[in-house]
Formats: C-alpha cells, sequence, structure tokens
C-alpha cells in the first residue's frame, strides 16, 4: 500500500508503450547473446599448448588401383582380386594389402599378395611382396585384423593336378616385425 503522503508516480501505471519497450529490450539482449558467444573453455596445464578441438582426419588407405605391381602379365592387365586395409607397421597410417594377378579369359592365374603404402602425399608404391606368383598359389580367405595378414593358400601337390583343382592348402599369417613381414604361423599343407 502506497503512503498517502507520497503523490502518485507517473512510471507507476503501466501504457502499452512500456510493455513494447520491454518487450523490444529483451529481444535485444536474448539476440545479442545469440551472436555474441564467449570463447569454449579449455583446460591445460600452464605452459602446454592448447589442444584443437577437433582430431585431424585419418589419413585414406592407398588406393591399389593406381599402384605398378611387379607382375609380368603381358599383353593382358592386371587385376586386384581383393583388398583389405590396416595400420601393419604401428605408425597410425594404413596399409594396403592386395591380392592380385593377371587378368584371364579362363583357367585360374596364380594370385600374387603385396603389401601397399604411400609416404606422405606421394604415389602409392608396393613395399612388400607376401606371396609371389612363382608359388603358383592360388588365395582365399583373405582378411587384415589387429595389425596381421591372413590368408588361406591353395596350391598343387605336383604338376600333373590341373590347374582348376588345387590340392593343397595352407594357412597364412603374416605380422610387421623388426622391419619386415614375417610369416608367423608355419606353412604345413594340408591335402583337402
Amino acid at each position: 500500500m502506497q503512503h498517502p503522503a507520497v503523490p502518485e508516480l507517473a512510471h507507476t501505471t503501466a501504457r502499452p508503450i512500456h510493455w513494447l519497450a520491454t518487450a523490444a529490450a529483451l529481444a535485444a539482449v536474448i539476440g545479442g547473446s545469440a551472436v555474441l558467444q564467449p570463447d569454449p573453455a579449455n583446460a591445460a596445464q600452464s605452459g602446454s599448448k592448447p589442444h584443437s578441438r577437433t582430431a585431424p582426419a585419418p589419413a585414406p588407405a592407398p588406393d591399389p588401383t593406381s599402384v605398378d605391381f611387379p607382375l609380368d602379365c603381358g599383353a593382358v592387365d592386371s587385376v586386384v582380386k581383393k583388398k583389405a586395409s590396416g595400420d601393419l607397421d604401428g605408425d597410425g597410417k594404413p596399409e594396403t594389402v592386395a591380392v592380385v594377378h593377371c587378368e584371364a579369359g579362363s583357367g585360374t592365374p596364380p594370385d600374387a599378395v603385396y603389401v601397399i603404402t604411400r609416404a606422405g602425399s606421394g604415389k602409392p608404391r608396393v613395399v612388400a611382396t607376401l606371396v609371389d606368383p612363382k608359388e603358383r598359389l592360388n588365395v582365399s580367405d583373405f582378411a587384415v585384423r589387429d595389425g596381421a595378414v591372413t590368408a588361406t593358400l591353395l596350391g598343387y601337390s605336383s604338376p600333373n593336378v590341373p590347374r582348376c583343382c588345387p590340392d593343397r592348402e595352407d594357412k597364412a599369417k603374416w605380422r610387421w616385425n623388426d622391419g619386415t613381414f614375417e610369416r608367423t604361423d608355419p606353412a604345413a599343407a594340408r591335402s583337402i
């Protein structure tokens, strides 16, 4: 209740213009706070560099279609039969492993298995041969997992076995060790 000795104040009676001015001021404050955001807080120990909010994109795995394979196919082209990628040497950059053979209209050409890497932004290149086509093997159940390359190698017990029908099977696994790929599973061929 207002004391009778105090005259009535002019601003105690709200007019529509007062409400309009209040609404405009409130809208200006809200709009300004949406535009003027403070910098995000970064917790860092003194003397350390502030961390970026986003991690750099991982390097893409080398593309085997842009590689010159050490495979003599004569007048026909080489074909990438299978490929898989993963970090095989622990450097944080993916390598690509490709199963490659010469294109053939019929028959079963032997496969080769190559490890491909890329230095910086350069062209991808072959750095290791895991299976040489001279071994006359075919590759199935091929994968790159947990820093290792695994494959089932199909081969022939003698030159008399038709090249359509391999009669030997060997499980193989390669790992990077001391600067080279080592086959970690013994080559124990068995009949199919």
